[in-house]
């Protein structure tokens, strides 16, 4: 297997905008609406011959991620549903023969890049659409007996060598790519039969290809191999994630709102305290957040995902240093805290507003300083004796080697504090 990439600044950057785009955004009802609703090509060609997003501006798109304190953007090239948003050479089930009829992800390279964000391409292993793409239980038309039988004969080869020369069209027609997603091996899965994994994409020859074409690019671990990094998806990891006992890079993807594409009625969305507390929680270990965002048919971010990712800028402008560059701690935090940390920098985030202290177990005689990290307010260090007993209005000692702060009773308005801890 190919060596794998330096992940330095995937690791540094921690949280990213992915974003879930294509014909699926005209029903604006998931994703996965044509599997959903056993929708046959005929029945979807009415959102191909009606896809027009004159509202497209990946400027824009480019300036909000970037405000939520984000530093890449990775886009859905091609979905399970095969259409493709640039102007490929191998079909035409393509951008540029829908109305709108221009090449998608050139103004979005171009963008990311203007705006200082790492560019990623997500791209679908499998394709509803393609002919040769043989039938299983991801399918549309899987109960479909006559459509089964008909496509009995289809032939990997054929779409495996299709989906080679995509990735290489995607990967020589734009510039540098730093990172790629693709999705996803499900072989053995007993919900879809005839399931696909590693030997039908050809997953090492896969894997080289990208190597060869863009040597620094970090590759997720969904061919069926292992990539870069691993990706957990809609959940968040219980501790740090390690395989065989070791530690591994991995990033945790997440929507809104439970949709990755634009899913107009659904309202479920997280809110942004929740999705910064996710943030948090992930760094504390090891981990990168990707967080979903579905434009609409017309090009637009929901303006529920613009407000929402507002707030996540809001907090990130103050306390960007406790996340950007920082991983986590060997020590325990308090209930409903997590530590970040980044050299002589330990950062405790208060998920929960004690009343007037907080109590650090391990870090008496560690820290030099302590302040509020918004406005850089000193927060005072309190001597407790360990044997003192609790009594009246006197609080009771805490075991041994714990620092005890004092906090205002009153929390700062931001959805998470941070208090900056300097050790010595």
């Amino acid at each position: 297997m190919s060596a794998r990439s330096d992940t330095t600044w995937f690791t540094h950057d921690r949280f990213g905008l992915f974003v879930h785009w294509g014909l699926y955004a005209l029903p604006a009802r998931h994703e996965w609406v044509k599997n959903r609703e056993r929708l046959t090509d005929d029945q979807y060609q009415v959102y191909f011959d009606h896809f027009d997003p004159d509202r497209y501006d990946p400027v824009e798109w480019a300036r909000t991620a970037k405000a939520a304190g984000m530093r890449y953007v990775v886009l859905t090239t091609k979905h399970h549903d095969g259409f493709c948003l640039w102007d490929s050479a191998l079909t035409d089930y393509k951008v540029t023969r829908t109305p709108y009829g221009r090449d998608l992800l050139g103004p979005f390279v171009d963008a990311c890049r203007a705006e200082g964000l790492k560019v990623g391409f997500y791209y679908s292993l499998i394709d509803w659409h393609h002919p040769g793409f043989p039938v299983d239980g991801t399918h549309p038309q899987r109960d479909d007996a006559e459509f089964v039988e008909a496509a009995a004969d289809r032939d990997m080869a054929g779409y495996r060598s299709y989906l080679h020369g995509q990735v290489r069209e995607l990967l020589t027609s734009y510039g540098t790519i730093d990172y790629l997603f693709f999705d996803f091996s499900y072989a053995g899965h007993e919900e879809y039969w005839a399931g696909k994994g590693a030997d039908d994409w050809d997953a090492p020859g896969l894997l080289a290809l990208v190597r060869e074409l863009q040597p620094d690019i970090l590759v997720n671990d969904r061919t069926g191999i292992p990539g870069d990094f691993i990706t957990p998806e809609q959940y968040q990891p219980s501790g740090p994630m390690t395989e065989n006992g070791r530690p591994v890079v991995w990033e945790a993807c997440q929507t809104l709102n439970g949709s990755w594409g634009y899913d107009r009625d659904n309202v479920d969305f997280k809110s942004a305290d929740l999705l910064i507390r996710m943030l948090v929680d992930g760094v504390s270990k090891d981990g990168n957040l990707l967080l979903n965002v579905g434009p609409t048919g017309r090009g637009d971010f929901d303006p529920r995902a613009v407000e929402t990712l507002a707030e996540i800028g809001r907090w990130m402008e103050l306390h960007e240093r406790s996340v950007r560059g920082c991983g986590p701690s060997a020590h325990e935090p308090p209930a409903d805290c997590r530590y970040t940390r980044r050299g002589d920098r330990l950062y405790l985030h208060l998920f929960t507003w004690p009343l007037r202290h907080v109590h650090l177990p391990g870090l008496a005689g560690r820290v030099r300083y302590a302040q509020l990290l918004n406005d850089a307010s000193e927060i005072v260090r309190v001597e407790v004796d360990p044997d003192q007993p609790a009594q009246n209005t006197r609080m009771g000692g805490q075991p041994d080697g714990t620092l005890t702060l004092q906090l205002p009773v009153r929390r700062p308005e931001t959805p998470v504090p941070v208090i900056e801890l300097f050790l010595n």
